[in-house]
């Protein structure tokens, strides 16, 4: 009989081992990943200018997009931007716009913001479609004007 039980706890030991190492383990990859995320949101923001959302179901991660991007590499070029084209040079920009209409153009910007951070939240999205279609309306009555 104490065979059997010596054994047991051997195995026991043992099991509280591989638990730990286990737990360990998937610590690791858990901060591995959620590094690999940040760097695909930076890169994500830097090329294409919109913050990446995760899926509604994650809510505490919570990451904010620093306000200047890091400096890259000198050693690495990006083939692609040698490949684009000369962007136009703007046009001088005409007379002073209507103080109405900036304010309107703000609002309406905040308000699309509004309903893409509701459509990537998974929330209902109606009041923001409708108060975008409001301000769209007051922006172009403004605009004739």
């Amino acid at each position: 009989m104490p065979d059997i039980i010596n054994e047991y706890q051997k195995w026991k030991q043992q099991g509280e081992d591989l638990r730990v190492q286990a737990k360990h383990a998937m610590e690791t990859r858990f901060r591995d990943l959620l590094s690999e995320a940040v760097h695909i949101a930076e890169e994500y923001r830097t090329d294409f200018g919109a913050v990446l959302k995760p899926p509604p179901a994650v809510t505490a991660f919570r990451h904010k997009a620093s306000a200047r991007p890091k400096a890259k590499p000198a050693g690495k070029a990006k083939p692609a931007a040698a490949a684009k084209p000369a962007a136009p040079k703007p046009e001088p920009p005409a007379a002073k716009p209507n103080p109405k209409v900036a304010t309107l153009q703000k609002r309406l910007a905040t308000a699309k913001k509004k309903l893409d951070d509701a459509k990537a939240g998974g929330a209902t999205t109606r009041p923001y479609e409708d108060k975008v279609y409001e301000i769209e309306d007051e922006l172009r009555l403004a605009l004739q004007a």
